[in-house]
Parts: C-alpha cells; structure tokens; sequence
C-alpha cells in the first residue's frame, strides 16, 4: 500500500470530498442523503474543528468530519461522526486510522461522546465503529424511506475516557 498522510480539511479539498460522499451516497448504505450538499451547507452544518482527509500520493482519497447533535449548549461536547472512504481505499487499514485520528481531534476539540448512526446492512463501517471503541446503544427501526424502502439505523456511541463524566 503506497504510503498515506492524513491532514486537516482545507476548503480547496472540497471538491475531492464532495465526490467520495457522491460514491458513498450510490452505495446506498452509507446515508439517507441522495445528493451532496453544496459546500456552503455542507460547511455550515459541521463543526470547523476535526474535519480531516487522508491523502495518498497527494490525492484526498477519504474525509471525516463532525457534525453538532444539537445546538443546545448542553450538548456542545457531543457530536456525530461521518468517516467516508473512497472504493478503491476500503479494506486498507485507512478508515481506521483517520477515525482513530478523528478521535484524538476531536478529544483535543473538547468532544467528549462522539455518535454514529449506521445501516445495520452496512458491515464495514459498524465493524470500525467497534474496533474503535463505539458500542451499539440502540436502534431505531423503519426511522426513514431510502428509495422507497423502509431502513433501520443502528445508534452507536463512543465517551471520551479523557473528557467528560
């Protein structure tokens, strides 16, 4: 595997960021989401710290950013995870190591529980969320329609042993 380097998202990565979401959403396992957003909406509704890609060759080929679970100040430490890799770098190892460096980010931000909501049919990314410390909490059942079929999301959840009760 050639060798990779995992960097903080600039603005100018969006367009690279932008096409590995559009792969994720064709996948139809990743999101309920059928088109990326525009960068401004995109932009607006993830936090400015923690944003990562993970480049190879000088190629952004995966992202991973935090996204606010509420805007009530309560909650300020708690914020859900998107991890998306491109096809061609699944099953190399790099998912793990940008959410393991989205962790230490994010613990450093002041994060101290970090959420996913995850297809129960997607295996790999429920897989990594465990490896990684994430334990399943919940699900909610038939919470919403993609392509007119009914899709359970499992809820998983990872507390900071650093920050936080």
């Amino acid at each position: 595997m050639p060798e990779f380097m995992i960097t903080d998202m600039k603005d100018s990565d969006w367009e690279s960021v932008e096409r590995i979401y559009l792969e994720g959403i064709a996948g139809g396992n990743a999101t309920f989401e059928t088109n990326a957003p525009a960068w401004d909406a995109w932009n607006g509704a993830h936090l400015d710290a923690c944003r990562l890609v993970v480049r190879q060759g000088g190629r952004v080929i995966g992202w991973a950013a935090l996204s606010p679970v509420s805007s009530r100040c309560v909650y300020a430490g708690v914020a859900e995870v998107s991890v998306y890799l491109t096809r061609s770098a699944q099953r190399q190892g790099l998912g793990h190591a940008l959410l393991t460096a989205l962790i230490e980010e994010s613990e450093q931000a002041g994060i101290w529980t970090l959420q996913a909501g995850i297809f129960p049919e997607n295996r790999a990314s429920l897989n990594l969320l465990l490896k990684c410390g994430f334990r399943r909490v919940g699900v909610r059942e038939r919470i919403g329609q993609l392509a007119g079929v009914w899709r359970d999301v499992l809820l998983l959840e990872r507390r900071s042993a650093r920050i936080g009760p």
